[in-house]
């Protein structure tokens, strides 16, 4: 299932939507075909009486539950996404009753990944996300390929940043939209936000006050 679209915000547009690696799906194929194994085991047997009907009843109930589980992971595992936008960093899971978290790219400090011996032979692993805020660290689990999802979030984080500054950047030289009051509401606006440090918040106040036309000389 595609993560729902009429989600984003205006201009936001999906980087990745994936869900899980299946490697997730496993241990609950390993328990089928274990349940499934035994089951055959006691109903090859040919015990008789109460006792026979018994591991007869076993068997199946062993089959049966090991079926349900692989169609509880399967709907977990369709129901899962994990996505990349171009403004934040989500996580759905669930139909009935859902979880899900979002964090924006400005927030996100660092991002690790972790992968055991085999799941760098399969290409999965987790990724942990440190944000700035309430949350502090998140896992992700059974992540496609988590060093190019690494790699391609950071890239990611790094345009959107730019894209954050040229949303603030002066008008070009000559043009009379906008003026020096205007701009630096804005930028007081971004910093209020979130969206710019106090450092970041001088240095392009500073930029914006440096391109103010010199006043005339009195008389």
């Amino acid at each position: 299932m595609a993560y729902d679209r009429s989600n984003l915000h205006a201009n936001e547009r999906i980087v990745v939507d994936e869900h899980p690696h299946w490697i997730m799906l496993m241990w609950s194929v390993i328990w089928v075909v274990l349940a499934i194994a035994f089951g055959i085991f006691l109903l090859v047997q040919g015990w008789e009486g109460w006792f026979g009907t018994g591991t007869k009843w076993l068997a199946i109930a062993a089959i049966v539950l090991s079926l349900l589980y692989l169609c509880q992971r399967l709907i977990k595992w369709w129901s899962t996404n994990f996505v990349i936008t171009t403004d934040r960093c989500i996580y759905r899971e669930g139909i009935i009753s859902k979880r899900g978290i979002e964090i924006p790219l400005e927030r996100i400090n660092t991002v690790f990944f972790h992968q055991h011996l085999f799941e760098r032979l399969v290409r999965a692993g987790d990724l942990m996300i440190e944000s700035a805020g309430h949350g502090g660290e998140q896992r992700f689990e059974d992540i496609r390929n988590p060093v190019a999802v690494q790699n391609l979030l950071y890239q990611t984080m790094e345009d959107n940043e730019n894209r954050k500054f040229d949303r603030v950047r002066m008008p070009a030289e000559g043009s009379s939209s906008g003026s020096v009051a205007d701009e630096l509401t804005k930028l007081a606006a971004l910093r209020d936000q979130g969206h710019l440090s106090d450092a970041e918040f001088e240095a392009q106040k500073a930029q914006v006050l440096s391109r103010q036309p010199p006043a005339p000389p009195a008389g």
